[in-house]
């Protein structure tokens, strides 16, 4: 029997989550049934922009609300605001969440609920989580403490050991439709419509990408600069100089993502000990300020991890689009703005070519994944793709 609920009947706590009838209807009947009690753990999966994160948090909240997710009472709007004591999340911007983060957050998950019934932790990203790291968490999902529920978000079933999967409740999400995300753009940011639906495309229906892209010309630029020299590739000379430009171009994403995101967290790390800007440190203060700092520097590698994978993504699309032309498919190019140079390298190249660079960018993704040198990785998938000469 289908879970899918029409929009109109669903609690406001959801009206943020786009094309998710099926997984939202099955968190609901967990939710009205909820006096009955509702099961300790739940894997949320689903691939890079269908909301995953932004499941468990309506999800937490609807349980933690008498009217199941009104998005209006006390309650919801603490939820809303990420200051609901009941509500223990943990997110990180560095490349694995430590055995010690997981450590501190099973410990907390053994005090019940200071407002309501249950006491909910979310950890976002639990696949970046090391196997010691996951054993902690097993032992938690073993014996949980009554009231406590876990919301786990990962992309896939497949990155959680076995022993985890085999201890949750599975909620899928899918990827929502360019027209979703193109309508969000337009109704909630006031994006111009042509601009909303290219950037949906282009953002392949990440709704936080596409908003990023659709507000800063600077990222879209930096964006069509990685294209376009991707397909100028035609030599080994020339496939070394585009793989220095693209980590260039990688950095200065993560520098324009981070930098005004560190001021602001220092500034108010100082205000919060007593010190206004520009006031020197006291030595007891110091480590205080040097654990934000190396904090920050985590975050800023896992920045630049992020910008090139979004850079290899985005190459993908673009051969994606070479393919398309290639075997004759009815359907849109997520590229179209570089409409000419896509179809000028499909008429030069075979389709069993183009799929040969598929395959080598998702191989330069895996590598990137597992610590291999940025430089070393880009320098070889430059060179496999590489434009035919005459």
């Amino acid at each position: 029997m289908s879970t899918a609920l029409n929009i109109k009947e669903a609690a406001p706590v959801w009206a943020e989550l786009l094309g998710q009838p099926e997984a939202i209807g099955q968190l609901e009947i967990a939710i009205r049934s909820k006096s009955e009690g509702v099961y300790h753990a739940w894997l949320i999966t689903g691939p890079p922009g269908s909301g995953r994160s932004n499941m468990a948090q309506a999800f937490a909240a609807a349980l933690l609300c008498e009217k199941n997710g009104c998005a209006e009472c006390k309650s919801c709007l603490m939820a809303a605001a990420g200051s609901h004591p009941d509500i223990s999340t943990l997110s990180t911007e560095r490349v694995q969440i430590s055995i010690d983060e997981v450590r501190e957050l099973v410990a907390s998950s053994q005090f019940g609920g200071s407002l309501g019934r249950y006491r909910i932790m979310i950890i976002e990203d639990a696949d970046r989580m090391q196997e010691r790291s996951s054993n902690v968490l097993l032992k938690a999902l073993e014996e949980p403490p009554a009231g406590t529920i876990w919301l786990l978000c990962a992309p896939s079933e497949a990155d959680m050991l076995p022993t985890i999967r085999s201890r949750v409740r599975r909620v899928g999400l899918k990827v929502p439709a360019v027209e979703e995300v193109a309508r969000i753009l337009i109704e909630r940011d006031g994006i111009d419509a042509k601009l909303a639906k290219q950037v949906a495309a282009e953002a392949q229906s990440h709704i936080g990408m596409a908003r990023r892209l659709a507000t800063s010309s600077e990222a879209r630029s930096r964006r069509r600069e990685t294209l376009m020299a991707a397909l100028a590739i035609s030599g080994v000379t020339s496939a070394v100089n585009t793989a220095e430009r693209w980590l260039d171009i990688a950095k200065k994403d993560a520098e324009a993502l981070t930098t005004e995101r560190d001021e602001e967290e220092k500034t108010a790390m100082m205000r919060s000990l007593g010190l206004a800007p520009g006031d020197s440190i006291p030595p007891n203060l110091k480590s205080d300020i040097r654990a934000l700092e190396e904090g920050q520097k985590r975050r800023a590698t896992r920045s630049v991890r992020d910008g090139l994978d979004r850079i290899l993504v985005d190459l993908l699309s673009l051969y994606r689009d070479v393919l398309t032309l290639q075997i004759g498919a009815q359907v849109d190019l997520v590229n179209e703005d570089l409409r000419n140079g896509i179809t000028e390298v499909a008429g030069i190249s075979t389709p069993a070519e183009t799929i040969h660079k598929l395959d080598a960018i998702a191989e330069a993704r895996i590598r990137i994944d597992s610590n291999v040198r940025d430089l070393m990785v880009l320098e070889s998938l430059a060179v496999q793709l590489r434009r035919k000469t005459n």
